[in-house]
């Protein structure tokens, strides 16, 4: 069945409304800190704990989905995010809730992210090149940035901010499921080829340009946004207004969606070097954070959030459209499975912040983090110069 153009938007709603769901938890670690006493390492730890139900997601999710299909996984588990935002209202009151709910709100992310993506690009087969990969990650973008912000504009007005911030996301995530199975769905693009799911790394990531390019790039698509809106915010000062940590993550994320259509261009024109880019853009944005922190001035993060969402935006279309230039098609899903847990590899940034910070200061941590980004950027520019992918 050849799909109506723009179907596609239908699936790219369901990752925008999972992406809401997983992001909007990080505009209020400012509101649990302060409402439950949570000391820094413990709000790193629950920001970071979605990566343990995300990764497993991923790896299983993709390649179930291309054995038996993407619709089947898609909407099951875009009808469980909002569960999961129900879960933060329920465990409020203690960090072990939170974890759990941050928990499911991964498992929905990875199998949604891997399945969807691989969704989209399909259900895009008549698009110029490039346009799926596009698609998926401005949803996923577009989720990202409005969560927090829509969750920090209610907490900061609201009576009870730790279960009204996340009602948005429950109504949006059951609109959501609603227009992905109104009038029979979307057409399905990998039909199931039954038996067993294959375990074990997809061909396309094995070595070469994935493992030279995609592997060290890859965790600092989400390395330089949590350094933005997850670790910035919570540690500049004690009276930053929920609101204003908001408006950080819009601007980092905002930022991340505007710069890819740049992005695009730019690995049209010269394969990886969005990618060198984004790495530069997140040295200079770390750095920039240090001075950030070293002054005691919140206003200042409106202007690192954009150098870092550029990062953001930058890495993860090259690694996008690297992986989907490297995938065969019947192992399109477990490749970008692959990437995206790379990616979120970099919500263990605040931790591993905090784990060095005990030793040099948030300041030195940073910087820390500006030199790795930097001596990263080098490793991949060689990559490109000596055997980039054709």
């Amino acid at each position: 069945m050849t799909p109506s153009p723009g179907t596609w938007r239908r699936v790219a709603l369901g990752m925008f409304a999972v992406g809401w769901g997983a992001n909007q938890f990080s505009s209020m670690l400012v509101v649990y800190r302060d409402e439950l006493g949570l000391s820094s390492g413990t709000l790193a730890a629950l920001f970071g704990v979605y990566a343990l139900g995300l990764v497993p997601g991923l790896l299983i999710g993709g390649p179930a989905s291309d054995r038996y299909g993407r619709r089947t996984l898609v909407v099951a588990f875009v009808a469980l995010s909002p569960l999961a935002s129900l879960l933060l209202i329920v465990g409020r009151d203690g960090a072990e809730g939170l974890a759990a709910a941050r928990l499911l709100a991964g498992v929905c992310s990875g199998v949604v992210f891997a399945a969807g993506s691989a969704w989209v690009q399909e259900l895009s087969a008549g698009a110029p090149s490039g346009a799926g990969a596009r698609r998926a990650a401005v949803a996923l973008t577009a989720g990202f940035g409005s969560g927090p912000v829509v969750a920090a504009l209610v907490a900061q007005v609201a009576a009870a901010p730790r279960v009204l911030a996340f009602v948005p996301h429950v109504v949006l995530g059951v609109v959501a499921l609603a227009v992905l199975v109104r009038a029979g769905g979307v057409p399905e693009t990998a039909p199931s080829a039954g038996g067993r799911i294959r375990v074990g790394l997809p061909r396309a990531v094995r070595g070469g340009a994935f493992v030279r390019v995609v592997v060290p790039t890859a965790p600092w698509v989400f390395a330089a946004a949590a350094i933005s809106f997850a670790v910035l915010p919570e540690r500049v000062g004690d009276d930053v207004p929920v609101a204003f940590a908001g408006l950080v993550t819009g601007v980092t994320l905002g930022c991340g969606v505007l710069v890819q259509p740049l992005a695009r261009r730019v690995e049209d024109r010269r394969p990886l070097r969005a990618g060198t880019l984004g790495l530069v853009a997140a040295a200079a944005g770390a750095a920039l954070g240090a001075g950030v922190l070293a002054l005691g001035a919140p206003v200042l993060l409106l202007v690192c959030a954009p150098v870092l969402g550029a990062a953001y935006g930058l890495c993860l279309v090259s690694g996008l459209r690297l992986s989907e230039r490297l995938a065969a098609p019947q192992e399109r899903g477990a490749t970008l499975a692959v990437f995206y847990a790379l990616t979120y590899m970099g919500f263990g940034a605040p931790y591993a912040l905090t784990a060095v910070a005990g030793l040099t200061g948030d300041v030195g941590a940073l910087l820390a983090a500006a030199a790795l980004a930097a001596a990263t950027a080098g490793w991949v520019s060689r990559a490109r110069t000596d055997r980039a992918p054709t």
